[in-house]
C-alpha cells in the first residue's frame, strides 16, 4: 500500500528522499494553486507526477525550481533546505528542469547551446579573457569535449552544428535534455516531455531517460498527461488534485485507485457508482 509523505518515517525504507516537498502553499491573487502539497522523490527513481488540469503540478515545479517563493511550506534537496533560493543557486546544487515549450537559444548551434550551460566560465570575465587567454581557451576546449560526449550519448552528434531554431519539436526536447546533462544534475524535473513529440522521437526520448537513470544514476520527476507514457516509464507515480497530494503507488495501483478516477472524472464517475 502506498504511503503519504507524512507516513514515510513509519515505513521500513530508511533511505532519505532526494527531494522533499512539505506542506507547500502558493496563492495567485484569490486562487490557491498549492494547498498544503507534500511529496517525496526517492533517489534513483523515475517518478511520475500526474493529475487533472489545475491540480498544481507545474506550480509545484516552479516552487521547487525557485521560480516562485511559497507562502508557506519547505523544499529540501538532498537534505538541504532550498526554499526560496533563486533558480541559479538551486541549479548549482544539482537540480535542473525543462519546460513544456523548449527554451533553446535559437540563433546558436546545438553544440553552442550546450557549451553555454556550465557556470562561472573563465571567458565571462573581461579581465580573465584579456590576461589569461590560455586558461579561457583550455576551459572552452574542455566544455566542447563534454558537449560532444553528451551529444554522442543522446545520438545527436549529427545535429551539433545545426541552428537550434531549425530543430523539430522532438529534437528540441532532446536538446533540452542534453543541456541538463551539461550540468551533471542529481535531479531533473521534466515538464511534459511528450508534448508535441512524434512517436519515433518520443521513443528515443524515453530510451534516453531510462539510460540516464540506469547508467548515470540521475533521478527524474516527470509531469506528463500521456498516461501510456507515464505507466510505461515511471514507478512510482504520484497523483495531485486541487493543489494537494492525493496518493502514490505503482502504475498498476494508480490505474485502479478510485480516488484517481474520481479526480479525473469527477461527478460522472461518482454518479456511476465507481
Amino acid at each position: 500500500m502506498a504511503t503519504t509523505p507524512s507516513d514515510a518515517s513509519d515505513t521500513a525504507d530508511t533511505t532519505r528522499p532526494l527531494l522533499e516537498v512539505s506542506r507547500l502553499i502558493m496563492d495567485f491573487g484569490g486562487l490557491r494553486a498549492l494547498d498544503g502539497a507534500s511529496l517525496d522523490v526517492r533517489p534513483g527513481t523515475i517518478t511520475g507526477l500526474i493529475g487533472p488540469n489545475g491540480a498544481g503540478k507545474t506550480t509545484l515545479f516552479n516552487v521547487v525550481a525557485g521560480v516562485y517563493e511559497p507562502r508557506a511550506g519547505r523544499v529540501y534537496l538532498d537534505g538541504d533546505d532550498i526554499t526560496g533560493l533563486p533558480p541559479h543557486r538551486i541549479f548549482a546544487r544539482g537540480l535542473c528542469r525543462t519546460f513544456q515549450i523548449p527554451r533553446e537559444h535559437a540563433s546558436l548551434s546545438v553544440l553552442e547551446n550546450l557549451m553555454l550551460v556550465p557556470r562561472h566560465q573563465a571567458g565571462e570575465s573581461f579581465l580573465t579573457s584579456l590576461l589569461r587567454p590560455g586558461r579561457v581557451r583550455e576551459e572552452e576546449q574542455a566544455h566542447r569535449r563534454h558537449a560532444e560526449e553528451v551529444l554522442a550519448f543522446l545520438d545527436l552528434s549529427h545535429l551539433a552544428q545545426e541552428y537550434a531554431r531549425n530543430l523539430s519539436g522532438g529534437q528540441k526536447k532532446l536538446l533540452e535534455l542534453a543541456r541538463t546533462l551539461m550540468a551533471e544534475p542529481k535531479l531533473v524535473l521534466l515538464d511534459e516531455p511528450g508534448a508535441g513529440v512524434n512517436p519515433t522521437l518520443m521513443g528515443r526520448l524515453v530510451e534516453n531517460i531510462e539510460r540516464l537513470n540506469r547508467e548515470r544514476d540521475i533521478t527524474f520527476l516527470i509531469i506528463e498527461h500521456d498516461m501510456d507514457l507515464i505507466m510505461r516509464l515511471c514507478d512510482p507515480v504520484i497523483v495531485m488534485s486541487e493543489g494537494r497530494y492525493l496518493m502514490e503507488g505503482s502504475p498498476a495501483e494508480v490505474r485502479r485507485d478510485p480516488r484517481v478516477l474520481e479526480a479525473y472524472l469527477g461527478g460522472q464517475y461518482a454518479a456511476a457508482g465507481g
